[in-house]
């Protein structure tokens, strides 16, 4: 998701009231925020997610959640570990915390992963940075 970490460094970072709606017609919202929950290793976490509506209520296509970490001072990466559609009525856990112990889905994650990936390409590709900086500059 190196699209989610250009806009989040542009941002200014992580913090724990991060809010940001990015609107770039003709694509749904974009909206990135701080998540009140940290993630199942305990870091902080964000949701990435496109809002749409139907009938009146908002309409995630798709959520995801990703724990943001720097490991070992390497540079800051975003893992994933829930999806969630609305309009296809499906909601994931990859990876989760079930009481002490630390759960994952080794076939769940791949697929979340993959799809993170070409999702943070198709970001890029339909100017959400751009919206973002022209956002900041009004």
């Amino acid at each position: 998701m190196r699209t989610i970490l250009q806009i989040l460094e542009r941002a200014g970072g992580y913090r724990s009231d991060l809010y940001l709606r990015i609107e770039n017609p003709p694509y749904m919202a974009l909206v990135i925020e701080a998540t009140p929950e940290p993630g199942p290793l305990g870091v902080p976490a964000i949701s990435v997610a496109h809002y749409g509506e139907q009938n009146g209520d908002l309409m995630r296509d798709p959520e995801m959640c990703f724990e943001l970490s720097n490991p070992l001072g390497m540079g800051w990466i975003l893992a994933p570990f829930y999806f969630r559609n609305d309009y296809m009525g499906v909601e994931q856990y990859s990876r989760n915390r079930e009481g002490e112990n630390y759960v994952f889905v080794r076939d769940l994650l791949h697929q979340h992963e993959s799809f993170a990936r070409t999702w943070d390409k198709n970001i890029r590709a339909q100017g959400f940075v751009e919206a973002f900086e022209r956002s900041r500059n009004q």
